[in-house]
């Protein structure tokens, strides 16, 4: 079996995304789908898009971790399947789709997507930890010097701790870089280390800030490794709403993949 693929980046972030209005795939082969996202074995991705017909939006986004397994919302690949909708002819500046934690509005300018998140009505904190979801699980804490840290020990740690060991939890080491500016660096589950940036992640970190007093900006600008990514939101009484995050999406290649595995 030969199909087509397209790979994206997102603030480094990168994604195998494929069109999947003929369900050509099946959603449940996990070793196929890890063995694509294996960097020396496969085509190497964080995660892996499908993308398919619905009705009442203009498309379903379908994600799967780099691990194979099928998982919840990924900011920066929901940003990148708005680019590849808009590449494909199938939307045109502005969007609404449906992912796994439900419908999302976003808007495609060049290479800036705009999308908007769930809203987050639920957030825990002591001390300098918060914990909230994003359409995804994440832990979010406060260090300096991040750039020396070593994430993929010190965020195995926290994933694989008896709290968060059964379901995973994602890790966000958030530093201020100045009064406008944060610096964060992630720990993906699924990935199972450090990835350059994480959408959902920078979203976590930027309500942490706001409901930790660090900011009182509802407009976040945060540096992943990767690039530059903002979030902003309202919020009312400790709950977030109108939460939207923004950055570059592109797509870097496209190519065809042999299987002798029938999908």
């Amino acid at each position: 079996m030969t199909f087509n693929f397209f790979k994206y980046q997102a603030t480094g972030n990168d994604f195998i995304v494929i069109d999947n209005r003929q369900k050509q795939f099946v959603k449940n082969d996990t070793k196929l789908f890890a063995k694509l996202c294996d960097r020396r074995f496969g085509i190497g991705a964080d995660g892996l898009i499908l993308l398919e017909n619905t009705s009442d939006f203009d498309f379903k986004m379908i994600y799967f971790n780099a691990d194979g397994r099928e998982s919840t919302m990924c900011g920066n690949g929901g940003r990148s399947i708005v680019h590849f909708a808009n590449f494909l002819g199938i939307i045109n500046q502005k969007t609404r789709f449906l992912a796994i934690d439900g419908a999302h509005e976003a808007t495609i300018e060049n290479q800036q997507v705009a999308l908007k998140m769930c809203d987050v009505l639920k957030v825990n904190h002591i001390d300098s930890v918060v914990v909230l979801n994003t359409g995804s699980p994440h832990y979010v804490t406060f260090l300096k010097d991040i750039d020396k840290l070593n994430v993929a020990d010190e965020g195995a740690k926290i994933r694989y701790s008896p709290n968060y060991i059964e379901e995973g939890i994602n890790v966000n080491f958030v530093e201020q870089v100045d009064t406008e500016l944060f610096a964060i660096r992630t720990y993906e589950r699924g990935v199972e280390g450090e990835t350059l940036s994480c959408g959902t992640g920078a979203t976590a970190a930027a309500i942490a800030l706001y409901a930790t007093h660090r900011t009182n900006s509802r407009r976040i600008k945060l540096l992943t490794k990767g690039g530059h990514l903002e979030v902003k939101f309202e919020n009312t009484n400790g709950n977030f709403t109108d939460v939207w995050l923004t950055g570059p999406a592109q797509k870097v290649f496209h190519g065809t993949y042999t299987t002798t595995k029938k999908i």
